[in-house]
């Protein structure tokens, strides 16, 4: 480890208080969508505080700082989200959500207070810069179209010659990086369908057209799509997560529901999945004389890392902790990111952050009602923004 790393570490570990009750503030008043206005001003003061250059309203809610250094000719942009999800905290942190119905179960909170902390870090360092940074603070990561594409639109890309995001992951320990080569979070396309028959007396089937049987049929012929249309090394998945028909036991429904998902990493398997449900569907209800309505929602573009941005993540990752808790390549994850849109537009990496502690049972993935962060990862974060900027 390079004495410059070792002054990192410190300087990130003589933040950790401060940083740690951002976070845990945040957690508690979570917000979502692109209502975060309580999260937003709680980071512009932050950042105005630090010195740095403000703006606040980008992409709607979204909020910007800016170091600029003098004869500079390149800038690099570290972004985090800031949203929480609609759901139910079920955990029992001392710091649990207090807003019914939300909660950060996915570590945006964690995103945002690791910048705020690296902000502060780099702040103090600007007379040693050579590149201008930004610090990018996002809101509505997780609810489509998501604020990236918004952000984009405001102009923070403009200028920007590389991007870099956080993602804590509890499925890794503390101190542990994983960097995905390439394609590292898949494009969340979802569908909603509509399967309409002819509905009836239960006990008369052959009058009827019956929508659920047709409905039963197509989600098991879906099943064959990856399995017998998709090359074996090839990643594909399609879920329904939906299926809702009926009112009551003697009646067969004029009409059933469904929706699900396809995550994908490849534009070519993406449009055959999508070509392929079309005509299982088609099929299935001509076959039995019923009809449908289908809509198809192209998610987020796959988020993908490029070879420059993690051949400098990994000499860093090095740098802040033992080779061995470097995790690459580590496999491409099916999840969606709308970090995908900066990806697209510039070069990017996209690093995930351990933040598991098998010891204290923090274990439960993001997006689980039990969902916490070993708070030791926050250090480790704030370490790889920060060497990002100064190497």
């Amino acid at each position: 480890m390079s004495n410059l790393t070792t002054q990192i570490l410190k300087d990130c570990r003589s933040h950790f208080d401060e940083i740690v009750s951002i976070r845990r503030d945040i957690h508690m008043y979570p917000e979502t969508g692109f209502d975060v206005h309580r999260t937003a001003g709680i980071v512009a003061k932050q950042l105005e505080d630090s010195g740095l250059k403000v703006r606040v309203g980008v992409g709607q809610t979204g909020v910007v700082g800016d170091i600029n250094v003098v004869g500079a000719t390149k800038r690099i942009a570290l972004r985090a989200d800031m949203d929480a999800l609609p759901m139910q905290e079920l955990g029992t942190p001392d710091y649990k959500s207090r807003i019914k119905g939300k909660a950060h179960m996915c570590g945006h909170d964690a995103h945002t207070a690791m910048l705020i902390g690296a902000a502060k870090i780099i702040s103090k360092l600007k007379n040693e810069l050579k590149t201008n940074v930004r610090f990018i603070f996002q809101p509505s990561e997780e609810q489509f179209p998501g604020g990236a594409a918004a952000m984009i639109q405001d102009g923070v890309l403009d200028s920007v010659d590389q991007i870099y995001g956080l993602h804590v992951w509890p499925l890794l320990e503390t101190s542990q990086f994983a960097i995905c080569p390439g394609p590292a979070f898949g494009q969340p396309d979802v569908f909603e369908i509509n399967i309409k028959g002819k509905g009836g007396h239960a006990a008369f089937p052959h009058l009827t057209t019956d929508p659920i049987s047709v409905s039963s049929q197509f989600v098991s012929m879906l099943q064959s799509i990856v399995s017998r249309n998709i090359d074996g090394l090839e990643s594909a998945v399609v879920s329904v997560t939906q299926f809702h028909g009926g009112t009551a036991n003697n009646v067969i429904p004029e009409a059933v529901k469904l929706s699900g998902t396809v995550r994908t990493l490849k534009k070519e398997v993406q449009v055959k999945v999508r070509r392929r449900l079309e005509e299982l569907l088609a099929g299935v209800t001509n076959a039995h004389g019923a009809t449908y309505d289908l809509s198809y929602q192209e998610g987020y573009p796959v988020t993908y890392n490029h070879q420059p941005c993690i051949t400098k993540v990994l000499s860093i990752a090095e740098e802040i902790v033992d080779s061995d808790k470097v995790l690459y390549p580590y496999p491409p994850i099916l999840g969606g990111e709308d970090f995908g849109y900066y990806s697209q537009k510039v070069p990017a990496c996209f690093i995930l952050v351990g933040a598991g502690n098998q010891d204290r049972g923090i274990v439960n993935m993001c997006h689980d009602p039990r969902f916490d962060i070993d708070e030791e990862c926050l250090i480790y974060g704030m370490a790889m923004h920060v060497g990002l900027v100064i190497n």
